[in-house]
């Protein structure tokens, strides 16, 4: 039976979005480009037809950003006074009331004004998106709430405008604007990110070369974390059973044998080799031996922990089945099981157990681990 034109209509339209498309650009420095490559995009969108306007961008005085924002239509801010100071702040309900595509809003970590709307601003990006308004922001690595002790650590300096982890996570897309510590410090010296009095200060405390090569890691393993829960959500919704080993895992399985911390510090040492996720395992059987020695036990998962390991315990009938189970589910690229050294009945147990996780489980790299026996 042919079908009815708007039954044609309706396949052709692109389905209704529930929630705007949220893009951040994430850097480690001010100064490393975030604000322009913003700019940059927005204008590429607007010579492509699509409605973007500024609801905040900061210049800090930068010559060549106040050019870019020129060419984009802005949304005025509003005016807010507290304890006897003008402050503009960006006007959600001006933004909602206009309803552009598009809309760039800078500096997400920024704490509005007592009297705002919202208090900090990446609420106001919440509010916005919720609305369908696709939002471009920009953010520091040193503003994400877990992330700024760190930073303190390291710089000295305390952060005092952070978000939340949840946030950044909730970016639809998110770009790292990368430069080198080199060229950053360049760009500081030639004035192109402070004021000439701020620029000389500036590189003897934040921006020493040390301080920028642990920032501009920190960032790059923040962008590559949410690629790999990315492509882990793709692969879980396209049910792409086979281990795509673009990230190293490595699952050490532990039992109450004392010796087993041998088995989690070797695999500690591969962790920190290969940059690899760590976990260590144990399966508490639902049929069977009970592990005899749970004070051991509970004392190799302490040191586990101790070590960074991300410590997981499962149930099941089968010790081979469930560590095989666990393999394909968080894409395990390297397993390390412990031998005893025993040569009666139970060598046999073990290498029938190994043999059945080998033909169980997705492919994966073993190691087999010769321990002290319990006796």
């Amino acid at each position: 039976m042919p079908k009815k034109p708007e039954e044609w209509l309706e396949i052709a339209s692109p389905p209704q979005k529930s929630r705007g498309i949220f893009k951040l650009f994430l850097g480690y420095a001010p100064g490393v480009g975030k604000t322009f490559s913003m700019l940059s995009e927005a204008i590429r969108r607007k010579n492509r037809g699509e409605d973007v306007v500024t609801g905040v961008v900061e210049t800090h005085g930068r010559k060549g950003i106040e050019e870019l924002i020129t060419t984009i239509e802005s949304v005025p801010r509003k005016k807010i006074e507290y304890k006897g100071t003008v402050f503009e702040e960006m006007d959600v309900d001006a933004i909602l009331a206009r309803h552009p595509q598009v809309v760039l809003v800078d500096e997400l970590a920024h704490t509005n004004i007592p009297g705002s709307k919202h208090r900090k601003r990446y609420e106001d990006v919440q509010e916005l998106l919720a609305a369908k308004i696709d939002v471009v922001s920009t953010l520091n690595i040193q503003h994400i709430e877990s992330i700024a002790p760190v930073v303190r650590s390291i710089t000295g300096i305390t952060v005092r405008e952070t978000v939340p982890d949840w946030v950044p996570l909730t970016a639809t897309e998110t770009v790292m604007v990368d430069l080198t510590p080199e060229a950053l410090q360049n760009r500081m010296k030639r004035g192109d990110v402070y004021s000439a009095e701020k620029v000389e200060r500036s590189l003897k405390n934040f921006f020493r070369r040390g301080n920028l090569i642990a920032l501009r890691e920190l960032a790059l393993r923040q962008v590559a974390e949410q690629v790999d829960r990315s492509l882990e959500s793709y692969m879980e919704s396209q049910d792409i059973r086979k281990n795509w080993a673009v990230r190293e895992r490595i699952a050490v399985c532990l039992s109450s044998n004392p010796s087993g911390q041998f088995l989690v510090a070797r695999g500690a040492r591969m962790a920190r080799r290969m940059d690899a996720e760590l976990y260590v395992v144990h399966v508490d059987r639902e049929f069977g031996a009970k592990e005899q020695n749970l004070n051991a036990l509970a004392a190799n998962l302490r040191f586990a922990e101790s070590l960074g390991a991300k410590v997981v315990r499962l149930k099941g009938r089968s010790i081979a089945d469930s560590v095989a189970e666990f393999v394909r589910s968080k894409h395990i690229t390297h397993v390390i099981f412990g031998r005893a050294a025993v040569h009666d009945w139970r060598k046999y147990l073990y290498l029938s157990a190994v043999h059945r996780f080998l033909r169980e489980s997705p492919a994966v790299d073993v190691h087999i681990v010769t321990q002290e026996s319990e006796d």
